[in-house]
């Protein structure tokens, strides 16, 4: 019956792009070309989760502005924010088809492809912003995982920091797994995400990220677990204003394409490409601290308590899943290497 749920869900949502597209005139929903003043540009529509103000979106907005200046109108970038074209699971599908070009998906996601993805979604298992960033872009570490899904259809391109994910609830603050008892709990959907969230004390449940408000709202959940920007942006304040700095995660947050999509492009369209999305994440990077810090006045202004957190008791909690979840040899080694960064 889920299955079932899924497909329906799936087909409505290539029934919207089909509208999107008619609507757009020669504007497809994948990689195919449209029609400019006197060239064909490709058309690359990108799925989002988030709103327009989201730093992702911000650098999503100047990765397009530049390939598309830089490649001479050989590619534009459309960007659908909000799960306008369907919660983060349905668009890696449609990538992987082919229906859109590229998305932006979370972290734990990609553990469903490739279980080694699973190192850099674990609890504490960076340090810092930096430390994660000089992890999840360099290719001597990650160049072969973000190839070894091609199988699928899609490549991943790179890496945007996610934030560090806190507790959020309508109940109490959160300073140790024994506030957590008995409280629902929305994670992004993954075998890791709940059982992190059963050994902190609570129960994870997954959804979509747009059904989260009414959740929490009409008791369905008691709260969820993200970033200030999210949970400030989503006016989820609203409904659960209590903010615990757990800092239980600091997964990523990736750009995947079509691989038909990206091997269709010259050599040299892809290291423009390559070289874009560096200066995108860049970008987002810079941004994420200013707008954590405007998120958080916003939040509190809007009836927020934020509340700080022994993180060591929960990191303790949470130390049988990483000896779990690291069971092959490559994910030790890999494990081993995002230490190794963090010294």
């Amino acid at each position: 019956m889920k299955n079932s749920f899924r497909s329906l869900g799936i087909v409505v949502t290539v029934f919207l792009l089909m509208l999107l597209a008619a609507c757009g005139g020669s504007k497809s929903s994948g990689g195919d070309s449209s029609e400019g003043d006197s060239k064909k540009a490709q058309l690359l529509k990108v799925a989002f989760n988030q709103p327009e103000n989201h730093p992702q979106f911000k650098a999503m907005e100047a990765l397009g502005k530049k390939l598309e200046e830089r490649t001479n109108g050989a590619y534009k970038i459309e960007i659908f924010p909000n799960e306008l074209l369907g919660a983060q699971r349905e668009t890696i599908e449609l990538v992987q088809s082919g229906t859109i070009g590229m998305s932006i998906v979370a972290g734990s996601l990609m553990e469903n492809f490739n279980e080694e993805f699973v190192v850099f979604n674990l609890p504490y298992v960076f340090d810092s912003k930096e430390h994660q960033m000089s992890v999840l872009n360099d290719p001597e570490i990650v160049g072969d995982l973000y190839k070894s899904v091609e199988d699928k259809g899609m490549t991943v391109l790179g890496a945007f920091h996610g934030g560090v994910r806190n507790v959020y609830n309508k109940e109490k603050p959160v300073k140790t797994p024994e506030d957590l008892a008995g409280m629902k709990i929305h994670i992004i959907e993954s075998d890791t995400n709940i059982k992190m969230m059963g050994l902190m004390g609570g129960t994870g449940t997954p959804m979509g990220q747009g059904e989260v408000y009414t959740a929490i709202q009409s008791g369905v959940i008691d709260g969820g677990e993200n970033n200030e920007l999210i949970y400030s942006n989503l006016k989820h304040v609203e409904i659960a204003p209590y903010y615990s700095y757990t800092q239980h995660l600091m997964f990523p947050d990736y750009l995947i394409i079509n691989t038909d999509i990206l091997k269709g492009m010259s050599k040299e369209h892809q290291q423009i490409f390559k070289e874009e999305l560096a200066a995108a994440i860049d970008i987002e990077v810079e941004m994420w601290d200013k707008d954590v810090e405007a998120a958080e006045k916003s939040a509190k202004e809007a009836g927020a308590k934020f509340n700080e957190v022994d993180t060591k008791v929960f990191r303790d909690t949470v130390q049988p899943l990483i000896e779990e979840k690291l069971t092959s040899d490559n994910a030790k080694s890999l494990y081993e290497k995002v230490r190794k960064a963090a010294e």
